[in-house]
């Protein structure tokens, strides 16, 4: 059944932030923001500060669009104001969120429930690095924990460049960390609900989907259909749903995954708010599945907290 745009109250968009994902956050809240308003939801935007917490309770606001990406908009700190403030909100909670913004943990769980991810070794200066060596082979892929957007990460070919990689991951939020080099196809499944939609398959130029490739390079290749067979992309749509719910998402997100040269699934993160801009995946995903990017947004609302819109 469609819910009226005004079951929704007054809705606060929320984007742009402190963290190094700030200027895709505003991108992914401005198309936001545009169509819930061609929607006719009576939305606002609010480029977030340090002084949320009172512009939102002085608001009048009954709901909120969250699309802060990166720390404190997706690891459960607005989630938890947001929470405290009574203010359903779209996507996960604090717990999911904060799992998810830290790729060591959700690794963990994952390999606790028994999920396939790569293997993985915690990186410090003291670091014996040609033991990461021998348990992960080369090449392998060096990532901060908490960061998002493939800021931070670094391909290395061979043992000396391990050091210069593990620098420059700790310069971000959170551990750094050693993981084993996937070689294959990319790909990634958006989850809207308790659905997944179509997958997508990257292709790049670039060593792997950077930062470049995902928001400034229009060589980039996005496949969808994805040339799976439909018991293959069976198969990995429910296995994104599964790790989506291993963490405890609800709402919406992203799962980001590789194939082998063998056909196996690797799960690599979860994105519990991915990107919304021109060049993002999700409505890519929701076009093919049918979806206009306005009709996205408003599904995406309607999840808000995970109640209905009338509360």
């Amino acid at each position: 059944m469609t819910v009226s745009a005004e079951c929704f109250g007054r809705v606060a968009v929320l984007m742009g932030g402190w963290s190094a994902e700030r200027e895709i956050s505003l991108q992914s809240g401005k198309a936001v923001l545009e169509a819930l308003l061609a929607e006719g939801v009576d939305a606002v935007g609010i480029d977030v500060d340090r002084n949320i917490a009172a512009r939102l309770a002085e608001g009048g606001f009954s709901r909120a669009f969250n699309i802060l990406h990166g720390r404190g908009g997706e690891d459960g700190v607005i989630q938890g104001l947001l929470e405290v403030l009574d203010l359903p909100y779209t996507g996960s909670g604090v717990k999911a969120s904060a799992i998810a913004m830290d790729k060591v943990m959700s690794k963990r769980l994952w390999s606790v429930q028994g999920l396939p991810t790569p293997a993985f070794m915690p990186l410090d200066a003291d670091t014996e690095w040609s033991a990461v060596v021998e348990a992960l082979g080369l090449p392998l892929i060096v990532k901060p924990a908490c960061e998002g957007s493939s800021i931070g990460m670094s391909i290395v070919e061979s043992e000396a460049d391990l050091p210069a990689a593990r620098r420059r991951a700790s310069e971000q939020p959170g551990e750094a960390f050693a993981e084993q080099w996937i070689d294959g196809e990319e790909y990634t499944v958006t989850i809207l609900g308790d659905a997944a939609l179509p997958a997508i398959r990257l292709e790049t130029p670039h060593a792997f989907y950077d930062y470049a490739a995902k928001y400034q390079s229009d060589d980039t290749r996005y496949l969808c259909p994805c040339g799976l067979s439909a018991a293959e992309e069976q198969r990995l749509g429910e296995l994104s749903l599964a790790a989506f719910r291993a963490l405890g998402a609800r709402g919406w997100g992203r799962v980001d995954l590789m194939r082998d040269k063998q056909g196996a699934f690797w799960l690599i993160e979860l994105n519990t708010i991915p990107g919304m801009t021109t060049h993002s995946l999700a409505p890519k995903a929701a076009r093919v599945a049918g979806m206009s990017f306005e009709q996205l947004v408003m599904r995406i609302l309607s999840t808000s907290d995970g109640r209905t819109a009338n509360g």
